[in-house]
């Protein structure tokens, strides 16, 4: 029996990272080494996103899977986190509106749920920046 492990999300943070990345070009150059840095962590842990339950086409090759998975492996890795992911958020909450982190939001219960997606979904699946992860699943 091939058990999948459900990987859960408050907010769509790539929905917002390609907002962010239209508005502010210079966000790119906070996020990008973050995820090459939890992409290689991932990767030398031999992290196997296969095993991850995806309820929406959407969430697919999403970091979310590398991030849960470190936070479950590494203290090192939740340290780290609790100390940046809070400046993160502070940054990316300067681009976004309210409103579109509360569209975010709705957008990652929908996709847990496995419902059709709220909103524009079908916007940021198509997006060329909506799979760009270094690691294939």
């Amino acid at each position: 029996m091939d058990i999948k492990k459900e990987t859960l999300c408050n907010t769509c943070t790539r929905r917002l990272v390609v907002i962010a990345y239209r508005r502010a070009p210079w966000f790119r150059i906070v996020r990008e080494p973050m995820k090459l840095a939890m992409n290689v962590w991932a990767k030398r842990y031999g992290l196997d996103f296969r095993t991850c339950k995806v309820n929406s086409i959407s969430c697919g090759n999403c970091i979310r899977f590398y991030k849960n998975a470190l936070k479950e492996r590494s203290t090192l890795f939740r340290w780290l986190h609790s100390l940046i992911n809070p400046i993160f958020d502070v940054i990316l909450e300067r681009i976004v509106s309210s409103e579109e982190v509360s569209e975010a939001k709705a957008h990652a219960r929908a996709a847990i749920d496995g419902e059709a997606l709220p909103y524009d979904g079908e916007k940021y699946i198509k997006d060329p920046w909506w799979n760009k992860v270094i690691f294939k699943r």
